[in-house]
């Protein structure tokens, strides 16, 4: 993890330095990050779905099954072998966000999340009582996938959410938000796990946790539209 973070800092700090801008400067106002925006109901609960997917997305398939120490062990799966779920769970997730996109221009970006999140719940519960390595190697494919879409269009609703111009500053609050839920969802279900001695109060949490996101989003999508069912 150190060394992705550095590798970060090093091709964001050339990012930063060299890129150019599109559009001259402006002054606005409420500094680097615009809390009045959270007056808009439909964008405050967007960004508490943000906090709430987190806590349980990173925290299933591959964010503990695969991570905690003895997990595989347990799953019946050989430590050598392990490892590989997370590479299986990162190449469907890359199909994932092509087909999201592809998607979210003809239904809307949370039409299109919200089924994906539920699989994504379906999976997290289904995990802990798979033990053979064909059946894991699924879970990790379809996990993949679907978390693949939600990642790549989270930004997406933000774009209609306010003026264009703060745009920037709402997607930065978002994740900024989003970013807790991804640091508190792992100890989260480590805690979890050492409480009851198994994975299964994980996965009850993680998917319940999905399952409850999917409703904040579609809470949002009618906020924003003002009707239950709209391309949004």
């Amino acid at each position: 993890m150190r060394i992705f973070g550095f590798m970060l800092i090093l091709l964001l700090g050339v990012a930063n330095l060299t890129l150019d801008r599109r559009l001259p400067p402006q002054n606005v106002k409420g500094g680097l990050l615009n809390w009045t925006t959270l007056k808009n109901p439909a964008y405050a609960i967007y960004c508490i779905s943000g906090i709430t997917t987190f806590l349980g997305l990173y925290t299933s398939a591959y964010g503990v099954s695969f991570h905690v120490p003895g997990a595989p062990i347990q799953a019946g799966i050989p430590n050598d072998f392990a490892f590989y779920f997370i590479a299986i769970a990162n190449g469907a997730s890359a199909f994932g966000r092509i087909l999201a996109g592809l998607l979210a221009d003809r239904v809307g970006a949370i039409n299109v999340m919200c089924p994906f999140i539920v699989v994504a719940a379906i999976m997290t519960f289904v995990w802990p009582f798979v033990t053979s390595q064909g059946g894991l190697i699924a879970i990790a494919v379809i996990y993949g996938f679907s978390c693949g879409t939600y990642v790549s269009l989270l930004p997406a609703p933000v774009m209609s959410m306010g003026a264009v111009g703060d745009v920037g500053r709402r997607t930065g609050l978002l994740l900024s938000f989003a970013a807790f839920g991804a640091l508190g969802g792992p100890p989260i279900s480590g805690a979890i796990n050492s409480a009851t001695g198994g994975f299964e109060g994980v996965g009850w949490y993680a998917g319940g946790i999905l399952l409850f996101s999917v409703c904040l989003l579609l809470l949002t999508r009618y906020l924003h539209l003002g009707k239950l069912a709209g391309k949004f």
